[in-house]
């Protein structure tokens, strides 16, 4: 599989709910990368593949997932950049948020090995904080 390949793979699995799938796409080194405030219960730097676990298991499990559509993957040798939108509703507040979110992902071995998280955040903590529905 090319690395978009890989990247739409894993994306459909993260869409499925399906956190074992995805992590047949991690590899072992995997540094998760995702700024944003501790509002957010997912946020900060997460390394290895049980990490990398926990990261997707929150995720999930914190939000209810209204729209998550990748409009664009961009690739060039092991780097795919892909852009999009996303409407998420962090079930601790029930306040929904709508960002453009940017990923950059770093393939080695087919694997991803670095996976940064770009988005909106200050809507996302708002939300996470109950001040609200957010719009980006």
């Amino acid at each position: 599989m090319s690395s978009i390949e890989v990247t739409q793979s894993l994306f459909t699995h993260f869409g499925q709910g399906d956190v074992d799938a995805i992590l047949t796409h991690l590899h072992d080194e995997i540094v998760i990368e995702f700024y944003g405030p501790p509002a957010i219960p997912y946020a900060g730097t997460h390394r290895g593949k049980d990490e990398a676990r926990r990261f997707f298991e929150t995720v999930l499990a914190s939000v209810d997932i209204e729209v998550f559509e990748p409009h664009h993957f961009i690739g060039e040798g092991e780097r795919v950049a892909v852009v999009g939108e996303l409407r998420l509703t962090p079930k601790s507040t029930g306040q929904t948020f709508s960002s453009a979110f940017a990923h950059i992902i770093t393939l080695k071995d087919n694997k991803w090995i670095r996976f940064q998280d770009f988005m909106n955040t200050a809507v996302g903590a708002a939300a996470f904080e109950g001040k609200g529905s957010q719009a980006a």
